[in-house]
């Protein structure tokens, strides 16, 4: 029977204060200013109108507050979910068209439905199938991709793609088109708020402001140049010189809206949902875990789920896009002294306030201000240093992290991401079926057994010790009799092989037949199979097998046991 999902809102919500109430405020207060340009270009990132950025910064808020289990995440359009959705949807509608949006908001639902059927089938573990090299390759690749495709924007001309190489082709087609004053507002505001990020707490903290005002108002730089650059295009006309611009934003609230019921649509959706899903949950319980961690608390990876899924469920119904946890925005809203979840609710309720009656103040808003709010953010995403340590560390994560970002940059999001997770299953399963197998050998005075070739250690010719650094299943059996057979043909004097199994976790059925292979070989050669160390619940299965009744030798509860038995009796 599935469970019904559980209420954190009613255990927070039971305690709270006017404390609370004023850190949650001040945290809302703060995330508003920051989430407002984020929403903006992270609609227009996914081939969205502007408003679906904020109208996807309400509902799912507000349904996280109730189901959510982080006390700090901020649920919201995000960089990389964006350019998923963009990239999944281009191959069934047309950019800037109705029906565009009627896909997005079809692929919220789709993803609002995984989400929530993995949390109730509690199925949160599946998310560690994405390793973390994976995941490092695939964003700081998602970041590449997002920041060449606003390039376009920036420069003032028309380009399309979703790979790098049909994105840079286009672009160097349409330098001769470059419109100079997009470029300069766009390369003005980059450099603004590079320096917003990385000089104004420090110069403001210098003038005496406290910490958390300090930070707060640096992160607000994307909200001050999109103010500054409104006000400049208004005041210069500068629509008239060519200076794309957002223009009617709609005013008002969040429309009912639904998704697209076509059986075709959703089974080519499918696996562009559930990629989504299960990227946006990994982004979402990292920082979530990060977070909780800072402040001794804890979250539901289960519970996270249900709530992201009832967010996109929201934002489908409420002309959004998929949503999840967003890194920064999170980040700030712990800093800023969020206590609750009602802090989202606060903020949700400003972005209303935004939708209600600000809108019409964004119609001279310069596209080329959300491109460079866009690449601000991605680029701080692009970690290229993660290559020189899987490298230095191991060579098999290396190849996922650059199989990933190579395929992501040159064949698009979905294919870099299967491909990461395809090469990282491969390679684990290529580690596994060649397990690390040691003769091991007593260190001199004590009851310690050691690697022979790491080690100085005494040894009896007449008895193998063997320990094997990996549970046993279909894929390593075969390597276990290799070994052993190789033993017994080059080793005449043998007559004991001990198995050590303290690294053994798990025996499937075909490494017990192969055990049970290996024990009739020994015993028809004269030799006595030993098992040492057996775990608990390997134990178990190995009884109700029946394999220990049949076992030439003996199981030992240590191998130091093992040693001194087989010793004497020789």
């Amino acid at each position: 029977m599935i469970p019904l999902p559980s209420l954190p809102i009613l255990q927070w919500g039971r305690r709270y204060d006017r404390a609370a109430l004023g850190g949650d405020a001040l945290a809302a207060l703060i995330v508003t200013v920051m989430l407002i340009p984020q929403s903006l270009a992270y609609a227009l990132l996914a081939g969205l109108p502007p408003e679906a950025g904020l109208y996807a910064s309400v509902a799912p808020l507000l349904v996280y507050a109730v189901f959510g289990s982080s006390r700090v995440l901020a649920v919201g359009p995000v960089a990389v979910v964006s350019l998923m959705t963009a990239a999944a949807i281009a191959p069934h509608a047309q950019a800037g068209t109705h029906a565009w949006w009627a896909v997005a908001l079809t692929l919220a639902f789709m993803s609002g439905l995984i989400l929530l059927l993995m949390g109730l089938l509690r199925l949160g573990f599946l998310a560690q199938f994405l390793s973390h090299p994976v995941i490092a390759g695939f964003i700081a690749a998602s970041g590449l991709l997002i920041a060449a495709s606003q390039l376009k924007t920036l420069l003032g001309v028309k380009a399309s793609g979703q790979t790098l190489p049909e994105l840079l082709p286009a672009l160097v087609a349409q330098t001769g088109q470059v419109h100079g004053l997009t470029l300069m507002i766009g390369i003005t505001t980059l450099a603004f708020l590079v320096w917003s990020r990385q000089r104004l707490k420090p110069l403001l903290l210098r003038r005496g402001l406290s910490s958390r005002w300090a930070d707060g108002l640096a992160k607000a730089g994307p909200a001050v140049a999109i103010a500054l650059t409104t006000a400049l295009s208004w005041a210069l006309g500068w629509q008239e010189q060519g200076v794309r611009v957002v223009g009617t934003v709609p005013q008002g609230l969040p429309p009912l809206t639904a998704p697209l019921w076509d059986p075709a649509l959703w089974q080519a959706l499918l696996v562009p949902a559930l990629l989504i899903s299960v990227v946006g949950f990994v982004e979402s319980v990292s920082v979530g875990q990060t977070l909780a961690a800072r402040r001794r608390e804890r979250i539901e990876p289960d519970q996270e789920l249900i709530a992201l899924g009832g967010s996109n469920l929201a934002a489908a119904v409420s002309g959004g896009l998929p949503v999840t946890g967003g890194f920064a925005r999170s980040v700030v809203n712990a800093d800023a002294g969020a206590q609750t979840p009602a802090a989202g609710v606060y903020t949700a309720g400003g972005i209303l306030l935004v939708s209600l009656f600000l809108t019409p103040a964004l119609f001279h808003l310069p596209q080329a201000t959300l491109a460079a709010t866009i690449v601000v953010a991605v680029l701080s995403l692009v970690d290229l240093s993660v290559l020189r340590r899987t490298w230095a560390y191991s060579k098999a994560d290396f190849a996922a992290v650059l199989s990933t970002l190579l395929v992501t940059l040159g064949a698009g999001v979905e294919a870099g991401l299967l491909t990461g997770v395809s090469v990282s299953l491969a390679l684990h399963l290529h580690r596994s079926s060649r397990p690390h197998m040691a003769e091991v050998g007593r260190v001199p005075g004590t009851e310690h057994f050691r690697n022979v070739q790491r080690h100085a250690v005494e040894v009896d010719a007449r008895v193998l010790g063997l320990r094997v650094d990996e549970s046993l299943f279909f894929a390593n059996a075969r390597a276990l009799e290799d070994r052993i057979n190789d033993a017994v043909a080059s080793r005449p004097e043998l007559r004991h092989v001990v198995i050590q199994c303290s690294a053994i976790n798990h025996i499937d059925a075909s490494a017990l037949e192969s055990l049970e292979a290996i024990d009739q070989r020994l015993q028809q050669a004269g030799m006595a199979l030993h098992l040492s160390e057996v775990k608990g619940p390997v134990m178990d299965r190995l009884e109700r097998s029946g394999f220990l009744q049949h076992l030439s030798g003996r199981v030992f509860l240590t191998h130091h046991q093992a040693a001194q038995a087989l010793a004497v009796v020789g």
